[in-house]
């Protein structure tokens, strides 16, 4: 477990009760990387837990520079990374730890996100590349359709998440360009899928999130957006390999950044990253060659799959192709050891969903189309 803590003494004595108490059957440690606090974080938690370590930076860090130097020190096969204000609930761990057990080659589990009561749900865990319109952000976050669990996802939430160290590390962990925060996150899971290193959906891995109580500390909203934009271009020009891609996802985002400066829109920080953006397409990244498809894995992420776990446990999986995107009937569930829900028309989307699901069931899948038309 890492947790980056830059002046959250309130927010750490909040969650620590719960993660002690989710962890305690689990050989773990719990690293507090106390980044640039002035609360005495680091003196109060070498005295209230003595069994976390403290990695203390005198200045503050980026959420990438401080989650590096946790998992620097880490020394179990995997690693939650945890924001000081997630407050997990029972089983957090356990459910996430299972996942890496039942999938193929898993990266990451990522958690069920809550918000408190009477706060908006902003994020929920379940996250896909599908712009509902021109001017929305290309990374949403959809709501779980009741009973779905496992379903593959572009990547896991940087603030609750557990990873494979191995892979982790073998990307050279959290890249370090994406400063102050956000976005790091998708960029992590988009390399892992291009070596074809999934992330899923863990419905039963819950936390509250106390959104931005960290950052809105330190910048405003006109700051934070911008940091947004500009970080999503600096993915897009980073970690983006095939050029087809590459170019339906920056124009995609420049013509959705110049619709958001104009006139009646009035966006600060869509103004900031368009004026960015020449110089983050001329500066690119890294030489990747991905070994999995990008538009294979973007099908696969985009919206139209969604898995269930059934109650027939002996029994073969079952890919349903739907008109539109529901939980799957009782019925199913009770004769299947899982059900896989794939919106028709999603091609490529179904084509991915069938390898996943016969590569995680070696082969025991069944294929079947939807006839629910009574119900409807």
């Amino acid at each position: 477990m890492v947790i980056p803590s830059r002046s959250g003494r309130d927010l750490l004595a909040a969650q620590m009760p719960g993660i002690l108490r989710e962890m305690d059957p689990f050989a773990s440690e719990v690293i507090v990387v106390d980044n640039g606090s002035d609360d005495g974080t680091a003196e109060w938690l070498r005295t209230a837990y003595p069994q976390a370590r403290v990695e203390v930076s005198a200045g503050p860090l980026s959420f990438a520079r401080a989650v590096n130097r946790g998992i620097a020190l880490a020394r179990f096969s995997h690693v939650c990374l945890l924001n000081n204000d997630m407050l997990v609930e029972p089983e957090f761990f356990r459910a996430l730890r299972q996942k890496f057990d039942e999938v193929t080659s898993l990266f990451c589990a990522t958690a069920q996100i809550r918000f408190p009561a009477g706060a908006r749900r902003e994020e929920t865990g379940k996250a896909v590349m599908a712009q509902a319109g021109p001017e929305d952000f290309p990374v949403r976050c959809d709501e779980p359709l009741a009973g779905e669990d496992g379903t593959y996802v572009l990547y896991g939430s940087g603030g609750c998440s557990l990873y494979d160290v191995a892979k982790l590390r073998s990307l050279g962990c959290v890249d370090e360009a994406y400063e102050p925060a956000y976005v790091e996150d998708l960029d992590l899971g988009y390399r892992a899928w291009q070596r074809g290193w999934p992330t899923v959906f863990v419905a039963g891995a819950v936390v509250e999130h106390r959104h931005r109580a960290t950052t809105r500390r330190y910048y405003t909203e006109e700051q934070l957006e911008a940091v947004l934009e500009v970080n999503y271009l600096k993915f897009v020009a980073r970690s983006v390999a095939r050029r087809a891609v590459f170019g339906r996802l920056w124009k995609q985002a420049l013509d959705r950044l110049r619709l958001r400066v104009a006139p009646r829109a009035a966006r600060p920080g869509a103004r900031t990253a368009l004026r960015k953006a020449a110089g983050i397409a001329r500066s690119g990244g890294p030489a990747l060659q991905p070994a999995y498809a990008e538009e294979v894995f973007l099908a696969l992420t985009g919206g139209s799959v969604a898995l269930f776990p059934g109650r027939a446990k002996e029994a073969r999986a079952c890919i349903l192709r739907v008109k539109q995107m529901a939980a799957p009937p009782a019925e199913l569930l009770e004769a299947y050891r899982e059900v896989v829900v794939v919106c028709e028309g999603a091609a490529m989307a179904f084509q991915a969903a069938r390898e996943w699901t016969n590569r995680k069931w070696k082969g025991h899948v069944e294929e079947r189309v939807e006839k629910r038309v009574k119900e409807r």
